[in-house]
């Protein structure tokens, strides 16, 4: 009997980690359009920092999204287990923020493209400064960098959640924790990479000697100092890309009307002689991406009117 119920535990349990591991992926999987913005924006919150201090302050804001995540899990359980109906308006409203966030970002950087340039020069100057109290400007770096944080790990948790919604809470509190962890030190390993790259280089840079394989090295330095701000620009495209599809993506399953019309017109371009296997890869990423675009447009300018009216 007691051997029984062991194997009938086990299996419980292999049966549960089973569940975890399937759903962990299908979160994961929904939650890369959120992840490839959160790498950029975060790599870009060290600007301004100086060498020596970009991993205390990267080390910093993980620890502030850790925390973050310690409210933000609870926070989705409670709502799961008493609201479970408020999950797919989160959703929503989590959806059109980042088609907002994305919209903004586009509309910034090609309207305000000299301002941004000028921010950008005035973090350098700042930082060259000495009489600049770099603390201080550290201490407002993270904060800002925390703020960020917390809206970006609530749309992934808002996100993991409403793939777990139909779950039992022990599973769901596991994939939940799971992504939590996984993604917090996914991001922040990268960013540290990231920030340290171009230090890398420039050691590579330096390297002394003759020969074929210093002079690689040097060569693969240099590359790599010129790849930097073409990197830097590549994740922060890929990242704003990513927003409109996945924001997009979610708003048309919160409306079924427009997912089934979505639905329809990607199984019509399927079926194109030639193009259709291509078509039917990419065309519901770009309607997604299309109806992110067009909602995000509508809550910027629903946002502009009423800062106009509040003066």
């Amino acid at each position: 009997m007691a051997g029984s119920s062991l194997i009938a535990l086990i299996d419980d349990i292999a049966t549960l980690l089973d569940d975890v591991s399937v759903m962990t992926k299908v979160a994961a999987k929904k939650t890369t359009g959120v992840l490839g913005d959160d790498l950029a924006l975060n790599a870009q919150q060290v600007t301004g920092v100086r060498a020596e201090r970009e991993l205390p302050v990267v080390w910093a804001v993980a620890k502030g999204s850790l925390l973050n995540k310690v409210i933000l899990v609870p926070a989705a359980l409670a709502i799961s287990a008493f609201i479970p109906w408020t999950i797919t308006p989160l959703l929503m409203v989590g959806g059109a923020f980042l088609c907002f966030e994305g919209f903004e970002k586009v509309f910034h950087t090609l309207f305000h493209s000299a301002a941004q340039h000028q921010q950008e020069e005035e973090l350098k100057q700042a930082a060259d400064d000495s009489t600049t109290d770099m603390v201080a400007f550290e201490q407002t770096k993270i904060k800002g960098a925390v703020r960020t944080d917390f809206i970006l790990s609530a749309e992934i948790i808002a996100i993991t959640l409403g793939t777990v919604a139909d779950a039992a809470l022990l599973d769901q509190l596991i994939v939940l924790s799971l992504i939590a962890v996984l993604i917090t030190l996914g991001v922040y390993g990268i960013v540290a990479a990231i920030v340290k790259l171009d230090d890398g280089g420039l050691y590579l840079c330096r390297r002394e000697g003759q020969g074929t394989l210093p002079g690689l090295l040097r060569g693969l330095g240099r590359g790599i100092l010129r790849a930097c701000p073409y990197l830097m620009k590549g994740l922060s495209v890929v990242g704003t890309a990513a927003m409109f599809i996945v924001g997009g993506g979610i708003l048309t399953h919160g409306v079924p009307v427009v997912g089934e019309a979505l639905h329809h017109l990607s199984e019509h371009s399927e079926q194109l002689a030639g193009v259709g296997p291509v078509l039917g890869w990419i065309t519901p990423s770009l309607l997604n991406a299309a109806v992110g675009v067009i909602a995000g447009g509508v809550v910027l300018a629903i946002v502009s009117l009423i800062q106009k009216l509040r003066g």
